[in-house]
């Protein structure tokens, strides 16, 4: 549930159209993670992540891979919050990790908790392909007039 409903980006602009439109796509780090965008609008982003290619010495899914991917899709959902006339930076963000992945991939499911004019905060569930919880994240994003990024 959320504090204030918002107009997000576009509601004809496909997930495909959202990420054309960010200056640097997915960005790099997202690419080399392997993380894809399913469902994006202020509400709710719903994204994907191999656990290979994301391990750490032990072969369990990175804790840090986690934060990334929670941090990806509550920052997606604040800038379709803030769109147009406004861009997210994140600003706290936490994580408890429940249990660890091995193999597959795991899905993050960003949902609004605040949506206000100068913040946005979402819990950001992880879980496997079983449907158990990996991982539970909260991230706040500030939203900072655009002017000041082009300006």
């Amino acid at each position: 549930m959320t504090d204030q409903t918002s107009a997000s980006a576009p509601a004809d602009m496909s997930v495909d159209e959202y990420i054309a439109s960010m200056p640097q796509g997915m960005g790099s780090l997202n690419e080399r993670m392997g993380i894809e965008l399913v469902e994006v609008s202020a509400e709710r982003v719903v994204g994907t992540m191999p656990v290979e290619g994301n391990t750490q010495p032990y072969g369990l899914l990175h804790g840090g891979a986690s934060v990334v991917l929670a941090e990806t899709l509550g920052s997606v959902g604040s800038a379709a919050h803030a769109h147009p006339d406004r861009l997210s930076v994140g600003v706290d963000i936490n994580a408890t990790h429940h249990r660890s992945a091995t193999s597959g991939t795991v899905t993050g499911v960003a949902t609004a908790v605040h949506l206000g004019r100068s913040t946005a905060t979402y819990e950001v569930v992880i879980s496997d392909e079983d449907g158990r919880r990996v991982c539970t994240s909260r991230i706040t994003c500030a939203l900072i007039p655009r002017e000041k990024f082009t300006g």
